[in-house]
């Protein structure tokens, strides 16, 4: 039985055919697309499991193409994984504000490639916990209704803002979170949190975790994650 289908939009014919290779040679369907034009189009009527999408193309670049797919609900499902070039730090950060899942870097292993494909094949089939379900990541573990952190099993004392930036975080690990997502999500109306603050929080929240302190990762120039 084929694997899923993906879709490469990729104007450099040498990393188009060796991201096209490497998906072949693991039995994903390869759909492609040279130009963001096309790209939206083939996701269009492809619908393609996921969409590895360049940022760098001529005419409609990859960010416009996100935000299209992202603004149509033919496709806003649709995961999407970045391709950028180093030092797009800013494009990285915007592509994942529209709602892109994840980017690899250029130049790339290809291994890395296909670790990042199949880790968001993953948890794009896997549906995030109810938000009162506990939540057990390696040795966290969560219960939302009655606001409890355990690390090996020790209880943790957590503030709101920061219990419900880990719970956030928790809830699907291994995704990156920019800090204005985590604003969004974590701002109460009595809680004033900004972009700068998540940084504090989350240096505090580290301090609490002890032992598993490590499992809440920086993702430079990007935001935050917990390791899944």
């Amino acid at each position: 039985m084929p694997k899923e289908k993906v879709l490469i939009v990729e104007d450099e014919e040498d990393v188009l055919e060796l991201v096209r290779y490497n998906l072949d040679k693991e039995g994903y369907q390869v759909v492609t697309a040279i130009t963001g034009e096309a790209g939206v189009k083939v996701a269009r009527t492809e619908l393609p499991d996921l969409v590895l999408l360049d940022l760098m193309l001529p005419g409609l670049d990859g960010l416009d193409v996100c935000r299209i797919l992202k603004n149509d609900p033919t496709t806003a499902h649709l995961p999407i994984v970045m391709l950028t070039a180093r030092g797009e730090e800013a494009d990285i950060v915007t592509g994942l504000e529209l709602g892109a899942d994840d980017y690899v870097t250029k130049p790339f292993s290809p291994r890395v490639m296909m670790a990042r494909v199949k880790a968001v094949l993953r948890r794009k089939n896997a549906a995030p916990p109810a938000a009162n379900a506990t939540v057990r990541v390696r040795d966290l573990v969560i219960h939302p209704g009655r606001h409890e952190v355990l690390v090996k099993g020790e209880p943790v004392a957590l503030t709101y803002t920061e219990f419900r930036l880990l719970h956030l975080l928790a809830r699907r690990p291994g995704w990156v979170f920019t800090r204005s997502q985590i604003v969004d999500a974590v701002r109460g109306d009595d809680v004033a949190v900004t972009e700068r603050a998540v940084d504090v929080q989350v240096a505090g929240l580290r301090r609490k975790l002890g032992a598993c302190s490590d499992q809440v990762e920086t993702v430079r120039g990007v935001g935050y994650r917990v390791k899944g």
